[in-house]
């Protein structure tokens, strides 16, 4: 029996990078892992089978993170499907960047709604169905507590957020053991950000250990939290970034 064993977790944002690497670690510490998509379905169902073929159990869900009753829906289903929530983590988001004076409002609709609206909305509809003890983590940024470059305004604001959100939940949901954190990745090593990419070498230059994350780091630091180990950390932030806003 491995510590997570009788668990059951949802992820958002599941399909790819982080994400999916979360739904992979939870799974093989023996939580049973629902994911949700918005649109690649082939991603989030080999996401799926992977944890399938190494005896785990999964789902996938489609759901769009900017529809609230999408994402009520996500939770009552694995609450029905699975058998309950213990864990949740919010890690589906948008990066839009540009200059304050040329972003347009549909960019900020946009990315408040998937990167702090839909937290809000989960965390929410995880707090009505959750069992005790639960575990709450969303994905942040280290751009939210430190801007290092022009064009962020939008995106940092919105990762800033997460951190009044966790602390706030943190108390309302502490009287129950349920656990909310934030945890900051810096750059990490996926499709989106590539470790060899063209903007690669800027960022490792902020770092004081000049190594982009993989996945699989994060996802580390979320299983500490979402297991025994993380029962009295809550509303705290826990940057993973190399140094690089040291």
């Amino acid at each position: 029996m491995t510590q997570l064993t009788g668990k059951v977790a949802l992820v958002t944002g599941g399909s790819r990078g982080i994400g999916a690497a979360v739904a992979k670690r939870l799974a093989k510490d023996g939580a049973a892992v629902a994911l949700t998509y918005a649109g690649s379905e082939d991603k989030a169902q080999a996401v799926v089978s992977d944890i399938e073929q190494a005896g785990g159990r999964a789902m996938a869900i489609q759901a769009d993170s900017r529809d609230d009753q999408a994402i009520e829906d996500a939770v009552e289903r694995v609450v029905s499907s699975l058998g309950g929530l213990d864990i949740l983590v919010n890690n589906a988001g948008v990066f839009l960047i540009g200059d304050i004076a040329e972003l347009g409002r549909d960019d900020l609709d946009r990315t408040l709604n998937i990167n702090l609206r839909a937290p809000f909305v989960a965390i929410q509809a995880a707090a009505r169905r959750m069992r005790d003890e639960g575990r709450i983590v969303s994905i942040g940024s280290n751009l939210g507590p430190r801007v290092p470059w022009p064009g962020l305004s939008l995106y940092s604001m919105s990762k800033t957020g997460l951190i009044g959100l966790t602390k706030g939940a943190a108390r309302d949901l502490g009287p129950r053991g349920i656990t909310v954190n934030v945890v900051h990745p810096g750059s990490t090593n996926t499709d989106m950000n590539p470790a060899d990419g063209e903007m690669s070498d800027p960022q490792r230059d902020l770092m004081a250990i000049p190594r982009y994350n993989e996945a699989d780091d994060v996802a580390n630091l979320v299983r500490w939290l979402v297991g025994p180990e993380g029962r009295s950390v809550t509303g705290a932030e826990f940057t993973i970034d190399g140094g690089a806003n040291a």
